[in-house]
């Protein structure tokens, strides 16, 4: 097996060239958007887990993925104006249902299930945070960097890119302060263990959660990793 990833690259870039990475380090709660800077060997260490069987896998997969000539979105060949569209398409319309069905959801189980499971409220307080603020975060997104990104790419101008770089810089913070708040709930809900004799809403919750998790790392990855460090190149 050919060994191309050592562990001396950084997280974000691998999943930059090598998407079906991004599974791999979900299911070790490797966070690769945020703390997409950090090398992979940093973060095994940190973290304790064993680089060899990290990195074997990682390799394992990529080559078989070389192997049955698996074809994956080029997401960093992509032009901008595209790749802005496929978030939207994407994450952004994901985000839209999915955020006001979850509140149903996380209310009800804290209804139900409160009384006997405190963590719930916390869950439910943590889930409306998060809520409002990617809401406000998404039309930050769409009303303002988006066309500030399409106006650098038709003008080329620094005047454009200087303007983009400032609210990139603020968007960045903002996606640091979502995956704090992803982290939080996974660790208050014991990374989403459904108790003894869950019903379905909980389970179904839960479930959910974990999606969502999963989307806005993708989501955020594909912005911090890729779209937004064109404008700082």
């Amino acid at each position: 097996m050919q060994t191309v990833f050592t562990g001396k690259e950084k997280v974000g870039d691998i999943v930059v060239n090598f998407p079906k990475a991004s599974n791999l380090f979900k299911e070790y709660r490797i966070d690769f958007c945020c703390g997409g800077n950090r090398t992979l060997s940093e973060v095994l260490k940190q973290k304790g887990l064993d680089d060899g069987e990290v990195l074997n896998r990682l390799n394992r997969m990529y080559q078989d993925m070389v192997n049955l000539k698996e074809s994956n979105l080029d997401f960093p060949s992509m032009g901008s104006l595209d790749l802005i569209e496929h978030i939207v398409n994407t994450h952004h319309v994901y985000l839209q249902k999915e955020l006001p069905l979850l509140s149903e959801y996380v209310t009800k189980i804290l209804r139900v299930h409160g009384a006997s499971h405190g963590e719930l409220a916390q869950l439910h307080r943590l889930f409306h945070t998060l809520k409002m603020e990617l809401e406000s975060h998404l039309i930050k997104e769409e009303e303002i960097i988006f066309p500030l990104i399409a106006e650098f790419e038709q003008t080329r101008s620094e005047e454009a890119r200087n303007k983009a770089i400032k609210v990139i810089d603020e968007l960045e913070k903002e996606h640091t302060g979502v995956g704090d708040i992803l982290r939080e709930m996974r660790e208050i809900t014991n990374q989403y263990t459904l108790p003894e004799g869950a019903c379905r809403t909980y389970t179904l919750t839960f479930q959910k959660l974990e999606e969502l998790e999963s989307d806005l790392f993708q989501h955020i990855h594909l912005e911090n990793n890729i779209l937004f460090r064109r404008l700082a190149s």
